[in-house]
């Protein structure tokens, strides 16, 4: 096992809470200890942000381009070095299943370090405009791009190496510092990538990682005047008092917050794999992913017939042991999610709808945060259960009266972030793509996940673009500079 999973990354040292408190991670397949973590005071977050400060304004971080790019590749080898001890972390801490480790949950986010670093390496930091001759003086004219200061990013459970690689990462490459608060849920993912950090020559201060089990801490992140950006990922509600807490010293934000996104079916899609798929995405990682599709909009005519696929595929797929092949649906992360998801189950019974599948915990699973794959039907687009983020594998099934009304219910949500269509007409599939309002669409199973796409979405589902260059854009700041000639 990694070394450090125990102290935390302050000023290039691993250190154990101030206080010396600890707190435990929990396997959420199992509902056992797997250890401790150091649990951060506010003086540890203290001493993170000034390392940070002090790295960004006394060193040559920010303005050594070449170094940055070979401390990003570093970080991408060490923590492939460390690939088969990391990927069983991930399964036992996050309860992700072992396929995803593979993918999002582990080798895909290192990788993308990578092209992080092809970015940072070929990136136009001075561009030239050329001479000009604004009010009657000549002048030649430059547009620098800057690192925009010292970075918080604060971090959610779900997908934890991914979302802390996708923050940590271009806010590496553009020469920022960063101060990385994440979940209490998940401390040993992002321990980890605070130890192996420390095989790299990163310098002391650039990247400084504080586990705590106090959620709130990382609101110190926001209002602090020494932090010039906070990156989050979170809930819709806690992104409002994130960016509450920053508009006291007008803070940079970027925001990637909740989904409720719409899985469309048209009248001439193949219903039996477009069912399929919904099915399968809804039970990813036990729909623990803010983009996953959980509305899933069906030709009225054909709305009993896509319920029947559906259904039986959420059933096969079932919940299971996150480390056996082929799992799909592991457990919730606590046992708090797991209340929260089955108080959705009894409201949407409340409101009206039924179970076509699952409704409740798994038989014969008395350990672990499990609950089965539900398909929920009898609702309309107006309950609760279908506009609000249920973050489970819960999955409601909307009748629709043609392409226009596809739409209208897609984009009666509070949330723009994910989308998926499917038709036998590609073009069709288009016009009903960019008629929704979100930022990323699937058109007839396309993946839009990759490195060099940029991610987010629009309303309530955040601000800003996670991923590709515009997600390292994210974290420079553009100086116009003109010189008399």
């Amino acid at each position: 096992m990694i070394d450090g999973l125990d102290r935390n990354l302050i000023d290039g040292d691993l250190r154990p809470s101030s206080s010396g408190a600890t707190f435990a991670t929990l396997n959420p397949a199992t509902e056992e200890v797997l250890g401790q973590a150091a649990d951060a005071t506010s003086e540890d977050l203290d001493a993170a942000i000034a390392a940070a400060r002090r790295a960004f304004d006394e060193t040559d971080w920010s303005r050594d381009h070449a170094f940055r790019v070979h401390c990003v590749r570093q970080l991408r080898d060490a923590l492939t070095a460390h690939a088969d001890e990391l990927r069983e972390l991930t399964i036992a801490e996050v309860g992700a299943p072992r396929f995803l480790t593979t993918l999002a949950q582990l080798d895909a986010p290192v990788a993308d370090l990578g092209f992080v670093a092809d970015v940072a390496d070929g990136y136009e930091w001075q561009r030239d405009l050329g001479d000009a001759t604004p009010a009657g003086i000549p002048s030649r004219r430059w547009v620098l791009r800057e690192a925009a200061g010292v970075v918080g990013a604060i971090t959610p459970w779900n997908f934890p190496h991914q979302i802390n690689l996708a923050k940590v990462g271009p806010a590496l490459a553009a020469g920022c510092t960063v101060v990385l608060k994440p979940a209490p849920d998940t401390p040993w993912a992002a321990a980890a990538l605070g130890a192996v950090a420390r095989e790299t020559d990163l310098p002391a201060g650039v990247l400084n990682v504080v586990n705590s089990s106090d959620h709130a801490l990382g609101a110190a992140l926001a209002t602090d005047p020494r932090v010039d950006l906070v990156s989050f990922t979170g809930s819709t509600a806690t992104g409002r008092r994130v960016m509450a807490g920053a508009a006291e010293t007008l803070k940079r934000m970027f925001l990637e917050l909740g989904g409720k996104s719409a899985f469309v079916i048209l009248d001439d899609a193949d219903l039996a794999s477009a069912s399929a798929l919904a099915a399968y995405t809804a039970c990813t990682h036990a729909g623990q992913g803010c983009a996953i599709t959980t509305r899933l909009l069906v030709p009225r005519a054909r709305h009993d017939e896509a319920v029947e696929a559906t259904a039986a595929t959420m059933a096969a797929l079932g919940a299971r042991d996150p480390q056996a092949p082929g799992t799909i649906c592991g457990p919730l992360i606590s046992a708090r999610q797991r209340e929260r998801v089955e108080g959705y189950l009894r409201l949407a019974l409340e409101e009206g709808g039924t179970f076509a599948t699952g409704g409740g915990r798994p038989e014969g699973m008395d350990r672990g945060f499990f609950v089965e794959p539900t398909l929920v039907t009898g609702l309309d687009n107006s309950a609760r259960v279908a506009r609000e983020e249920v973050f489970g594998p819960v999955l409601v099934v909307i009748p629709h009266d043609g392409d226009d009304d596809a739409v209208r219910i897609a984009n009666d949500s509070p949330y723009g972030l994910s989308g998926a269509v499917h038709s036998a007409d590609v073009e069709r599939a288009w016009r009903v793509a960019r008629r929704v309002r979100t930022g990323t669409m699937s058109v007839n199973g396309g993946v839009w996940y990759a490195a060099d796409v940029p991610f987010g979405g629009y309303k309530a589902s955040g601000i800003g673009r996670e991923m590709g260059v515009a997600g390292f854009e994210e974290y420079l700041e553009t100086k116009s500079v003109a010189e008399a000639i």
